[in-house]
């Protein structure tokens, strides 16, 4: 799984400027987000990029990062001056980028405040399977465990529980 930390690593915009672009020219250059240590900083360095230019007008060309792009904070002429905090309380919450993506995939577009409190609140897990999620669910949930005469029909449970939860990727989340 991969951390966040690890998408800002190896996040990167291709900066040009929609007047070179619209004059032929789609000179720019790859910046890694992870050199930056905030937003004002990288549009410090993209200023300086385009500095023959009285007032650029920033093209995002090209990018790397889909989650980035996926949470609306980045699209071809804009990036989220709120990507550095976003990214940063991801980061904090302790669970893995694919644990907000597959959670996105599965509730579509939303805002990050949004995605975030639907993950720290109804995140149940990575399971291989419909049946072994809700096994753990009803084992865990009994304290001294099933007694060995219940006799349970897992696959029956699974399916009229799973009317209560969702499943992307393998991430298993409480509708």
């Amino acid at each position: 799984m991969t951390k966040l930390q690890n998408c800002l690593d190896t996040a990167s915009i291709y900066c040009g400027t929609y007047a070179k672009y619209n004059n032929g020219s789609l000179y720019g250059k790859w910046l890694n987000l992870s050199d930056y240590s905030d937003y004002d900083e990288l549009l410090t360095a993209m200023y300086d990029l385009h500095s023959d230019e009285s007032d650029p007008e920033f093209m995002f060309q090209d990018y790397e990062c889909p989650f980035i792009e996926k949470m609306g904070l980045l699209s071809e002429c804009h990036i989220s001056k709120d990507i550095y905090e976003i990214i940063e309380q991801i980061n904090n919450s302790g669970h893995d980028l694919e644990v907000y993506e597959a959670c996105l995939d599965c509730l579509g577009k939303m805002d990050f405040q949004s995605l975030y409190e639907y993950v720290n609140n109804f995140y149940q897990g990575e399971y291989t399977s419909d049946l072994d999620f809700v096994q753990e669910l009803y084992e865990n949930d009994i304290p001294f465990g099933l007694p060995s005469f219940v006799v349970i029909d897992w696959e029956a449970t699974a399916r009229n529980i799973m009317y209560d939860y969702f499943e992307c990727n393998g991430h298993y989340f409480k509708s």
